[in-house]
């Protein structure tokens, strides 16, 4: 994978760090921290599964790890989409952040699918 452009990397770290800073805002309720868990673990998860894969000792553990990213962001995508439906953000700045995020995570499914794709037909 370290010929994978450098850009999904680079937007999965700052769709995380965004993630982050938009759970932050979550109310301090146990929805609100129950989703903030669930949020984080997924958006944080699709960077560090791309650093493993670029490391990968095999094209099995590139393809698996390469895999896990592409789950975790269709995961983000799924909890933004709660938050959102669930009247979980009460400012409409913290909506428009979710919304933006929520197609940041369908446009990172979107390139993590093409490039597993792309190189199981390497």
């Amino acid at each position: 994978m370290s010929d994978m452009a450098f850009d999904i990397r680079d937007r999965a770290k700052k769709f995380a760090i965004r993630s982050i800073a938009l759970i932050r805002k979550f109310p301090k309720d146990v929805v609100g921290h129950t989703l903030g868990k669930q949020l984080i673990r997924s958006a944080t998860s699709i960077g560090a599964n791309l650093e493993e894969a670029d490391a990968a000792s095999s094209r099995k553990d590139f393809f698996h790890k390469a895999s896990i990213s592409y789950k975790e962001a269709r995961e983000s995508r799924y909890w933004l989409e709660i938050a959102l439906e669930s009247d979980l953000l009460n400012h409409q700045n913290n909506i428009n952040e979710a919304k933006a995020l929520q197609a940041e995570a369908v446009e990172l499914s979107k390139i993590l699918y093409s490039i597993i794709n792309q190189k199981k037909s390497d």
